[in-house]
């Protein structure tokens, strides 16, 4: 709201109040909506209503200017990238800089809009069908701390795109940039189409506003991103859920690999905004034969190997929690804080640790998302597969191989059935980053959708039309 107008406000409440008037309900409405930024409300009820009365005129409007929205989007946030990145790595404290100037610039560059919402017609003596992909109407979105703003911009621009309008829940860890970046969406739809109130959040963003949200009458659809106990819990609502869970990808070198190559992509994908991706290397299996000579290599492009025994246990200590859980306080951090913690002296800056481990090592088994790389050598590639597809878990999420092996490349893809496989590449080639395909943070394996994407975020629906239109 402008200066202006709030000073206008606050004159007539005056006014009234000299005047012995009641404050009527609009203006009391008003009084809220001042105290907050675009977008933003004092509760769930009132945000999901305002965002029911947004889709519905969104609704009525054509696909151009749908394709406004997501174009004026894409050119709003472009200059923003650099100040988006600063926001999230000073509140959340995980990640770099760097890595998540890209992810952001990926996000808005190469996720796809309207142009994804293809169209299907079968024809023949009896008529005419027609599958349309329609919008769902409000869907309540739940955003992590660990890719925070990217999964808002990206899944903004595929539910928008779809004809939604959303309610994001961000995590409370991410808190004032996530409401920041929500803000401006609102504001720049608003400022291209007319329409306020298509993208929302509540002022508060609590666990327990996101549990009223997801059990809200007004919600069509549910789009979590986050751990398996939130997936669990929106999937109990009843109501259609898009759900992205956890996954520890393991990468398989076998001896026909390029090794050098094999090295280089996976200390990159490992250390990419310090190992928070969900599709990140969380561990290495290596035949044996060329395990030497990958470690050699992975050292040679900035990774710091971790022999002594003393020292991995301080590590370990330090990274996790329990015996099974990363400890939350080192989540994304970089590997000279964990170092450090752990008391292990250094003489460069690594981008990642590494260390030999057995199988049954956390460092192998818990998804620590933290530059820290176990790797587990193993005699042949049978006993790779099924070392890998131990440590995968049966989560399906992601996993990558180095071979030039074609049959035993294909056999790890249908043995894994992850939503991602990436084949003599860095992990980060699953979402778009250096690759082809569209780019997406919502990875929605338990529910199968995969990398989503407009698409996923609209209502398949089918239109017959009988005895016509049928010109063959």
């Amino acid at each position: 709201m402008e200066t202006t107008n709030i000073e206008e406000l606050i004159k007539k409440i005056i006014i009234e109040k000299l005047q012995g008037k009641e404050e009527t309900p609009q203006v009391v409405q008003e009084q809220k909506k001042a105290k907050y930024p675009s977008g933003t409300f004092e509760t769930v009820d009132e945000a999901i209503c305002a965002a029911k009365n947004a889709q519905q005129k969104f609704a009525d409007e054509p696909l151009l200017t749908r394709k406004k929205v997501v174009g004026a989007i894409r050119k709003a946030f472009l200059p923003l990238i650099e100040e988006i990145a600063k926001r999230t790595v000073e509140e959340t404290g995980m990640g770099v800089y760097e890595d998540k100037v890209v992810k952001n610039r990926l996000v808005l560059t190469n996720t796809p809009g309207v142009e994804d919402l293809y169209t299907e017609v079968q024809t023949g003596d009896g008529g005419m069908t027609l599958y349309e992909l329609s919008p769902y109407g409000v869907i309540g979105s739940i955003a992590p701390s660990t890719n925070p703003t990217e999964t808002l911009i990206g899944n903004s621009i595929g539910m928008l795109a779809a004809g939604n309008a959303v309610f994001f829940s961000p995590h409370p860890g991410a808190r004032n940039v996530s409401q920041w970046v929500i803000s401006k969406l609102n504001e720049v739809v608003n400022e291209t189409c007319g329409i306020n109130n298509l993208v929302v959040t509540v002022a508060n963003p609590t666990i327990e506003a996101a549990q009223e949200m997801m059990t809200h009458k007004d919600v069509n659809l549910l789009v979590v991103t986050g751990g398996p106990g939130v997936v669990s819990q929106a999937m109990r609502t009843g109501k259609k859920v898009i759900g992205a869970g956890p996954g520890n990808p393991p990468s398989i070198v076998d001896e026909t690999a390029n090794i050098e190559k094999a090295a280089s992509d996976i200390v990159k994908g490992a250390s990419f905004d310090n190992n928070i991706l969900c599709i990140a290397e969380k561990s290495v299996v290596a035949v044996d034969s060329i395990a030497d000579l990958l470690i050699f290599n992975m050292e040679k492009n900035g990774a710091l190997l971790i022999k002594n025994k003393e020292d991995i246990q301080k590590l370990e200590k330090v990274a996790v929690a329990g015996g099974e859980h990363p400890n939350k306080k080192m989540v994304g951090k970089d590997a000279t804080v964990l170092l450090d913690e752990a008391g292990i002296p250094y003489t460069f800056k690594p981008r990642l640790i590494i260390c030999e481990t057995t199988k049954d090592h956390p460092f192998a088994k818990v998804e620590l998302m933290m530059p820290i790389l176990p790797i587990v050598r193993v005699p042949d590639f049978d006993c790779a597969l099924e070392t890998a597809l131990e440590l995968e878990g049966g989560l399906h999420h992601t996993a990558t191989m180095h071979s030039q092996n074609i049959s035993r490349l294909n056999r790890a893809a249908k043995a894994f059935q992850t939503s991602i496989f990436v084949k003599n590449g860095p992990s980060y080639a699953g979402v778009g980053v250096d690759s082809e395909g569209t780019t997406t943070f919502t990875i929605a394996t338990p529910t199968g959708e995969g990398t989503t994407s407009a698409r996923h975020f609209a209502r398949r629906r089918r239109c017959v039309l009988l005895d016509g239109f049928s010109i063959r």
